[in-house]
């Protein structure tokens, strides 16, 4: 005997005419049972006399063609939706007054427009009533159990398209609606009951509810906030939906849900851009973009495409970034009818004259520098190359800018420039000093520079790490239980970098108001708890995940800072900032490059570091280099000057004839 589930899939596997046919019998049984009750409801009594089979007759006559031309049977039955139900309402509707008229014609007296009013009420209720009961029962029964029992958090438009979708899939079987409007509660949203935030803790319990869905798209991100905080403790996994218009049309699906936005877990709204500041230097003119490809200077480009510039210069030295980045753009102006040139070029910082040969045969006025090494244990491990991607090719590309007298060039610079504890940072800030001793030697060029903290999901961001970690099972490694960041969205970093630089006046300094620093390990937390699992710890030893703190890594803070000092002024934008910093005088900077030169070229890491301090009175280097190839050579040396010195003793004590033979 087949059990439901069976019985379900061997209905949905049946041919595709031979469901039809049910279809068609059904109907068949009850147009005929919904006349009968119409006259029995007239009546008064549940009878009906011999002498009113034409009616039956005529009714199955009227309704059935009319059916098959309305397409009732081509419709497949687990997929309706509320366009069915306008379907079968039509077409009840025809076949009544279709009824109706015929009884007039052919004097059958039972079929008064009174019982044919009533049937077309009941047949409405028979024949939707009887599909949607088979297709509830398939959903139920069709293929495998529920994998997930899930509340939809939002009752709008959004929740109700998606507990649509839902129901035609057995991936997820939404039982409840919950909804912070009090006036929902208790009411039904697709047969699914609306509760209170405050019911959640019982009813995820009564009901083995193990996923949220949030379907609150038009939210702010504030309320997101709140919201995500109430939901951690709760264990269970909460994910956001693609957008529900993506879902409707096919864009996206549901296999696309997402692991909650870490912006949201941050709650800092972002403040909206001002219009003069955010096409000043932009709109009709020709921009170029340095690591176009980048997290930072792909988003830029983005920003910029929206912000109609006469030319885009895209200039990346990697060849699948560049092509990436290009052809997204190219997608982008095209949805949006944006007429501007886009142009990608291949090619190094590093290349003073080819940067200059580009500003110029494009007439390039706005230069976005973001190409720089940031991750900062490569750098620290790569200690020339670092000098050489972060300082001399920031040089190169400002002697460029200003010698083919671009208007103005802003640096993407960092917070680790600030009284920085590793070579990253002072690179940055050796940069910046680069580009405040150029402004003041004098140049039409305005230079200034933009710092900020971290980006989230930007290469080498922890969040992205941290969802890698939780995904495999942990454990979910943090470097120190104090660690401490400054946290931006990259589209909200982007807009305030082109902003900042519109407010350029020569040599200044940004920086971005990152709002209140996050602990590192308590966002660790957080993103376990919210993918519905538990932190394995000392206290909790059953726990799913587990909180590895392996250390600070050589040179990094526990605390990021964006100022040197307290000297600051506001701008025209409440989240930008003006550091008033200290800087050198071209003379000492251009003598101070050289030397830095000229001991990269002998690959002197120590002395190279030396002069960075020299120049960055903030920084110490460590006592030796972690550069791994010059690790690696003194190891090398070592071993040979061990080698040299005991082959002379050995020669003394223990001669060798030349035939291997000892005297």
């Amino acid at each position: 005997m087949l059990k439901g589930g069976d019985f379900a899939r061997k209905t949905v596997e049946l041919p595709r005419r031979l469901k039809r046919l049910i279809s068609l019998c059904t109907d068949a049984l009850m147009i005929p049972l919904a006349l009968w009750t119409a006259i029995s409801l007239k009546l008064g009594r549940p009878e009906v006399a011999l002498s009113d089979w034409p009616a039956f007759v005529t009714v199955l006559a009227l309704s059935l063609p009319i059916f098959i031309r309305a397409g009732l049977y081509r419709a497949v039955i687990r997929f309706l939706g509320h366009k069915a139900i306008f379907a079968v309402a039509l077409s009840v509707i025809v076949s009544a007054a279709l009824l109706g008229l015929s009884g007039k014609l052919l004097q059958i007296p039972v079929l008064t427009w009174s019982v044919v009013a009533i049937y077309a009420f009941v047949a409405l209720l028979y024949v939707a009533g009887s599909r949607f009961v088979v297709r509830y029962y398939l959903l139920r029964r069709y293929l495998m159990p529920t994998l997930a029992r899930v509340a939809i958090y939002g009752a709008g438009d959004a929740g109700a398209h998606l507990s649509n979708l839902l129901l035609t899939t057995r991936a997820f079987d939404p039982v409840v609606f919950i909804d912070d409007n009090k006036n929902l509660r208790g009411r039904f949203v697709n047969g699914i009951k609306v509760h209170t935030p405050d019911q959640l803790p019982v009813l995820i319990k009564a009901n083995g509810i193990d996923r949220i869905l949030l379907a609150i798209p038009s939210m702010t991100r504030h309320r997101r906030h709140e919201i995500l905080t109430q939901l951690e403790p709760l264990g269970v996994h909460v994910q956001t939906v693609p957008n529900v218009e993506q879902l409707v049309t096919g864009r996206a699906n549901l296999a696309d849900l997402r692991e909650v936005d870490v912006a949201d877990l941050l709650g800092r709204e972002p403040v909206p851009p001002k219009p003069g500041l955010f096409d000043a230097c932009i709109r009709d003119r020709v921009v170029m973009v340095t690591g176009a490809g980048g997290s930072i200077g792909s988003e830029l480009c983005r920003q910029i495409v929206g912000l109609h510039p006469k030319r885009l210069v895209l200039f990346e030295m990697s060849e699948l970034a560049l092509y990436n980045i290009e052809r997204e753009l190219r997608a982008l102006a095209e949805k949006n009818s944006l007429s501007v040139e886009l142009v990608g070029l291949l090619g190094k910082a590093h290349d003073r004259s080819r940067l200059r040969d580009i500003f110029t045969a494009y007439r390039v006025q706005t230069v976005y520098h973001a190409a720089a090494y940031k991750h900062v244990t490569i750098v620290e491990q790569n200690v020339v190359e670092g000098i050489n991607n972060n300082v001399i090719a920031t040089w190169y590309a400002a002697e460029a800018a200003h010698e083919a007298e671009v208007e103005t060039f802003v640096l993407v610079s960092t917070d680790k420039a600030v009284n920085p504890t590793n070579v990253m940072g002072a690179t940055k800030r050796f940069a910046e000093i680069v580009l405040q001793g150029l402004q003041r030697r004098g140049s039409k060029t305005r230079f200034c520079m933009v710092r900020f903290g971290n980006v989230l999901a930007s290469s080498g961001s922890v969040v992205p790490l941290f969802n890698e970690q939780i995904s495999a099972g942990g454990p979910v490694t943090v470097t120190h239980p104090e660690v401490i960041r400054y946290f931006m969205t990259i589209p909200e970093a982007a807009q305030l970098v082109i902003q900042a630089g519109s407010m350029a006046a020569g040599g200044d300094v940004f920086v971005l108001d990152m709002g209140k620093p996050v602990r590192i390990g308590d966002l660790a937390r957080r993103m376990i708890h919210l993918a519905g699992l538990t932190v394995r710890d000392e206290q909790h030893p059953d726990g799913d995940i587990e909180i590895a703190y392996t250390g600070l890594r050589p040179a990094e803070k526990l605390y990021e800072e964006l100022l040197i000092g307290n000297n600051v002024t506001g701008t025209e934008h409440p989240m930008i900032l003006r550091a008033i910093e200290h800087s050198l005088p071209w003379d000492r900077v251009q003598e101070l490059l050289n030397e830095v030169m000229a001991a990269m070229s002998r690959f002197d890491c120590q002395r190279a570091l030396q002069l960075l301090s020299d120049v960055v009175a903030e920084y110490t280097p460590a006592p030796e280099p972690h550069d791994l190839v010059w690790a690696r050579q003194c190891t090398v040396a070592s071993d040979d000057r061990k080698v040299t010195s005991i082959k002379p003793r050995r020669s003394l004590r223990n001669p060798v004839t030349t035939d291997g033979v000892r005297p």
